[in-house]
């Protein structure tokens, strides 16, 4: 049997205000080719499908009419969940619809675990899926007041294990495969998944799940990596998309997955194409203006950092019409100043430290040793002076 695993669609996702539905689009489209081509039997998608609880119309008419597409152009079945990022009571509310098309989407428990369990017939085997949905701790957590994080991460993690326990003594079929959407210990985060942990500790670990299975498809992480365990392959595939430029940095992925009763399982690593390019350049202005003179830019995406000398105005706006010419799109530049002792201020510095210390850097970049201490001290009194104002101002009716 041949599985197709993917998760972390975020269908509506924007990066910096920009809308990416046309690559989701693309996407999709690539993904129906894919299972078309690779003869898959069973389709899994383990978690966030939409970015939001509530995705903008166009996104939810991408998903469904690539479940429409899939059921008219396949044989192929799907078993989707939801993630922390999707509403688990929209996703689910067409389940018993889609049924009937080879399709069975898990929204959260409702009375058993054993309600997350699919049985499937397909290329001459029978198999059963644990599709357990993204599961908050107010879900399966009666409440117990003060109690210490630490108690509430160890509760947590026992109710999942029961949870899967359950669901694997209703599974009754040649291939049994586990699914969920969680940080497990061991996985690599990166700079834009939501957190979900319990009391700051990873909820799951690969001990704490039933060891009989063939296979386990989690969602949740965007860079595609296997967890290290004793069992069966604990796999995220990733998100399909780059979903900061960070994450363009690596190729995103598809799992292909072989399964059998007479065979190892076999993982097959599928990369899925760049719709779009996320790039980060940094330079001077010089060295900006002549990056996008030279290299071609049509229909990039764009992350600047201006490293300058000292306080400018317009170059944000230099910086991206420079690209915008050759067709590229600068969705942001952060301007990145020198201060004492040949450090960087930021805008990441900005957000974080005082409107006293970036003055105090400023007058010392401006000065160097020629200031004074008398002077500065002047300065800063002046400074608060002013500061108070304007919290005064902002907070008169």
């Amino acid at each position: 049997m041949r599985i197709l695993h993917t998760s972390d669609w975020h269908i509506g996702k924007k990066i910096y205000g920009e809308d990416r539905l046309d690559e989701h689009a693309r996407f999709l489209d690539w993904l129906l080719e894919t299972i078309i081509n690779r003869d898959v039997d069973v389709l899994l998608v383990s978690g966030d499908v939409f970015d939001s609880s509530m995705p903008p119309a166009r996104a939810t008419d991408l998903y469904y009419r690539f479940l429409f597409d899939l059921y008219g152009k396949t044989r192929t079945h799907a078993v989707i969940i939801a993630g922390n990022h999707d509403s688990a009571v929209r996703l689910a509310a067409p389940g018993q619809f889609l049924k009937m098309a080879r399709m069975h989407v898990v929204g959260g428990i409702r009375d058993s675990a054993k309600d997350c369990v699919v049985h499937l017939d397909a290329n001459g085997q029978t198999a059963a899926f644990a599709a357990v949905p993204y599961l908050n701790e107010s879900d399966i957590l009666p409440h117990i007041p003060l109690e210490a994080e630490i108690e509430r991460s160890l509760r947590y993690r026992e109710a999942m294990k029961r949870i899967y326990d359950e669901c694997l003594s209703a599974m009754d079929a040649d291939i049994k495969v586990f699914m969920g959407h969680y940080f497990i210990q061991g996985g690599t985060s990166g700079d834009s998944e939501r957190l979900v942990q319990i009391g700051g500790i990873a909820p799951v670990r690969t001990d704490d799940l039933p060891g009989d299975v063939d296979y386990i498809a989690l969602g949740h992480l965007h860079s595609p990596q296997q967890i290290k365990g004793d069992g069966c392959p604990v796999m995220y595939p990733g998100s399909p998309l780059p979903l900061s430029f960070k994450e363009a940095e690596y190729d995103k992925k598809v799992l292909l997955v072989d399964l059998g009763t007479d065979v190892a399982c076999n993982i097959e690593e599928v990369t899925v194409p760049v719709f779009r390019e996320l790039v980060r350049v940094e330079g001077t202005p010089d060295d900006l203006t002549q990056l996008a003179n030279f290299g071609d830019w049509k229909d990039k995406y764009i992350e600047a950092k201006v490293l300058l000398d000292g306080p400018a105005i317009g170059v944000g706006d230099t910086v991206r019409q420079a690209f915008a010419q050759k067709g590229g799109k600068v969705l942001v530049v952060e301007s990145v100043l020198p201060r004492a002792g040949g450090e960087i201020l930021s805008t990441e510095d900005i957000k974080t430290r005082t409107p006293v210390e970036i003055f105090q850097d400023f007058y010392k970049y401006k000065f160097g040793e020629s200031g004074s201490d008398t002077e500065l001290d002047e300065l800063l009194t002046t400074f608060n002076e002013l500061l108070d104002i304007g919290r005064e101002q902002e907070i008169e009716p």
